[in-house]
């Protein structure tokens, strides 16, 4: 008898322990959802802003001399709308069936899947977070199409491929969001290589290097979704900020320091400088400087090489790095793996809010939560699905008081 003949009645060991090969951060979107959240109906949200100063000053003849008349603030108002998101999952009876007993799995997927549903829907959230207003969620540099399966690499922007997620849908719009070339179908990812910056699609008719990967569900020309960091953190002086023209606001654009090359010390004391310079000391809030943690190795590399090492007499443990509690000018260093590379944002809490028209929370008819996928047929068919639903968007009440740090290099690795 030999091992070929009796492998048939062996067990077989499974590891009872299963490892996640992927992050659910949430890093961003977790400090805005704690902050005050304004309620809204269906229509527009209005945030009240004092735009300019009024009055009229100027020397006068006190010998009889006419005083002219006067002036007052100019106020005008930010408008907030919600944006809607879902996120769906779905299953069939025999992928529950095949694991719904400890004597059959190590996991109970369906259980898995309802408890893990909502820390993946608030991953998607917060790469929203760190969009434009326009769900441009990356940029193709280049394309190599191979049996009727597009690769997409993503390496042009401070992202990469860290935005999206494997399964996702997806649009494909040329640079200049005029052109969906998606408008037939959306594509699903079937691949996703983060480290390579690369992902798979069927293939896009006319998909070219410096298209823009699009949040699913949008449509049209120019189109327009939530509106996170790089929206409001903006010193534009082209398109719109919740109602006003940049070109005719400048009120209402952030402040910025174009860094054309790396991280250097004075950056960081002027985007703060330039704050205090439009709404002076006594408006300046407390800030926490972001960034994505590539920035913040450059800037400890900067202390390194102005460090000085006393050694004493006695066995000590070598550590070269700085702990967690770095500041840059004052601001508290807060890093998310997802942030832009190329940028340090300087986010002051106060300024930032939530309009909500529906909270997070899972889409009921009647007090159901679970419905039923119907087959061709009219008939029920074996499979199931539910739906996480939100209606919300964020604004800031003070854009004069963002700033930040922008066309910063990429270091080496990254």
């Amino acid at each position: 008898m030999n091992s070929s003949q009796v492998v048939a009645v062996e067990l077989e060991r499974v590891r009872d322990k299963v490892p996640t090969l992927f992050e659910r951060d949430d890093t961003f979107y977790s400090t805005i959802e704690k902050k005050d959240v304004e309620v809204i109906s269906t229509r527009d949200m209005r945030v009240p802003l004092e735009l300019r100063p009024g009055g009229d000053f100027s020397a006068f003849d006190p010998d009889g001399g006419d005083l002219g008349r006067g002036d007052g603030p100019t106020y005008d108002k930010a408008v907030v709308n919600a944006f809607n998101m879902k996120f769906a999952c779905e299953w069939t009876a025999k992928s529950e069936w095949g694991n719904d007993d400890s004597r059959k799995a190590v996991l109970k997927t369906f259980r898995r899947l309802l408890s893990t549903s909502m820390a993946e829907f608030r991953r998607q959230v917060d790469s929203q977070c760190l969009t434009s207003g326009n769900g441009v969620l990356g940029t193709i540099s280049a394309v190599s199409t191979s049996s009727g399966t597009d690769t997409y690499t993503l390496g042009t922007d401070g992202f990469g491929a860290r935005l999206l997620r494997f399964g996702q849908r997806i649009n494909v719009y040329d640079t200049t969001l005029a052109t969906n070339r998606t408008a037939g179908g959306e594509v699903k990812i079937s691949f996703m290589d983060y480290p390579n910056k690369q992902i798979k699609v069927p293939a896009v008719s006319g998909a070219t290097a410096t298209d823009l990967v699009v949040v699913a569900g949008v449509s049209g020309a120019s189109p327009t979704w939530f509106q996170g960091v790089p929206y409001h953190h903006s010193s534009a002086s082209t398109g719109t900020w919740l109602g006003f023209d940049r070109s005719l606001t400048p009120e209402i654009r952030a402040n910025s320091v174009s860094a054309s090359g790396s991280l250097a010390l004075p950056f960081a004391r002027l985007a703060l400088n330039k704050i205090g310079d439009r709404v002076g000391m006594e408006n300046m809030k407390k800030a926490t400087a972001w960034m994505h943690p590539c920035q913040k190795q450059a800037y400890e590399e900067l202390g390194q090489l102005v460090s000085i090492i006393h050694k004493q007499a006695s066995d000590e443990a070598l550590d070269l790095y700085f702990g967690d509690s770095m500041q840059m000018a004052g601001a508290p260093i807060k890093t998310h793996f997802s942030w832009d590379k190329t940028r340090i944002d300087f986010v002051v809490p106060e300024v930032w809010g939530r309009a909500e028209l529906h909270a997070a929370d899972f889409y009921e008819v009647e007090g159901r939560r679970l419905f039923e996928v119907r087959g061709l047929s009219g008939g029920v068919a074996t499979s199931t699905v539910f739906y996480i639903v939100a209606a919300f968007n964020t604004f800031v009440s003070n854009p004069a008081i963002c700033s930040y740090i922008s066309g910063l290099t990429v270091p080496t690795g990254y």
